[in-house]
């Protein structure tokens, strides 16, 4: 019995130790590491993600771009077979009254980057065609340093009239005022004495575009319409050559590379629809154009005849073809083409 007792007595003690050491920090020994699971199958690849880069090229650098603008392109006036062949080959002693630096690919490069186009022409000239604008990208990094369009020139242009006037017309437009401009073969008649006509193709041919844009270069008669301020046309300061002539179209012959306004484009500003002419235009062009023929101006073809006449004649003269070269009906700058207009046939009236 008192062996029992014993036995039970010392149970109880070890089972308060072993409570006592369940409550106490203690280190545990590590065990062994366990055995590698088996790897699971492994999972689909997930689908290439569109190149970022190769996107913003074949936006233009693709066969369905291609294809459309060579179809604009062929309604292009720089499509004109005749304007380049004919004049592509022509040289001259005045490095700024050759045909070549605009007629055509090989002087237009040889222009851009030497200053002038040879001075015998060009045997075996180039058409104007892609390569003739566009070369090769300054930036890739359009988003921030804009889109060049790989055009071969966006410097500030030196018109070849004066050899000292700049025209900066900003971004893509200074490309194309580089040739639509005019040439230098004849002084701007003054408002005293004779004037000499000594060619039958006497006046700024052929691209006026730029200069009447900005309000310059015409012949300034004195008369009752004010000429506008250099530069003030809404047309020179709120738009672009490229925003008004190569608007988006699903119509190959107008806007893109057929540079052909498209009315799309216009009625951002012209709520009514684009204007195809100045207000009485087509009244005043031919009023002018008679008060020179009754001057004996014209030959049968419609050219000047070369000869001696008077300051206001030859003004008239100059003015008119000014107008007609532009292109536009006055639509470039109709404040300015209207002063020119109204202020000549005035001359010729009085």
């Amino acid at each position: 019995m008192k062996t029992f007792k014993l036995i039970r007595y010392l149970m109880i003690v070890a089972l308060s130790i072993t409570l006592v050491n369940c409550t106490s920090e203690y280190t545990a020994i590590p065990g062994q590491d366990g055995v590698d699971g088996v790897d699971g199958a492994d999972g689909v690849d997930g689908i290439d993600g569109e190149d970022a880069a190769t996107a913003a090229c074949v936006q233009c650098h693709s066969n369905s771009h291609r294809e459309a603008t060579l179809n604009s392109y062929g309604f292009s006036g720089h499509n004109n077979g005749f304007a380049w062949t004919f004049a592509s080959v022509r040289g001259g002693d005045d490095p700024t009254n050759r045909c070549a630096q605009c007629h055509g690919e090989t002087g237009y490069l040889d222009y851009i980057t030497k200053g002038e186009s040879h001075v015998d022409g060009y045997a075996s000239p180039s058409p104007i065609s892609c390569t003739t604008c566009h070369d090769k990208h300054s930036t890739f990094d359009f988003e921030n340093d804009g889109h060049d369009y790989a055009l071969r020139t966006f410097d500030p242009v030196t018109l070849v009239i004066d050899g000292s006037t700049v025209l900066d017309f900003g971004g893509t437009s200074n490309n194309c005022i580089t040739c639509h401009q005019p040439r230098s073969s004849y002084d701007i008649p003054g408002s005293t004495g004779d004037y000499e006509i000594t060619s039958k193709r006497f006046g700024p041919h052929h691209g006026p575009q730029s200069t009447m844009l900005e309000g310059i270069m015409g012949a300034h008669i004195s008369g009752t319409e004010a000429y506008p301020g250099v530069a003030s046309s809404t047309h020179r300061t709120g738009a672009s050559c490229v925003s008004c002539h190569m608007g988006a179209s699903e119509d190959p012959s107008e806007g893109l590379h057929s540079w052909i306004p498209t009315d799309t484009g216009c009625v951002s500003c012209h709520e009514n629809g684009a204007p195809t002419e100045i207000a009485g235009w087509t009244a005043d062009i031919a009023t002018l154009k008679s008060l020179l023929e009754a001057n004996n101006m014209f030959d049968a073809d419609g050219y000047y005849v070369p000869g001696t006449y008077s300051a206001e004649l030859a003004q008239a003269a100059w003015n008119y073809k000014t107008l007609i070269e532009d292109n536009s009906k006055g639509i470039h700058n109709p404040a300015y083409a209207k002063a020119l207009l109204k202020n000549s046939i005035e001359a010729l009236e009085d």
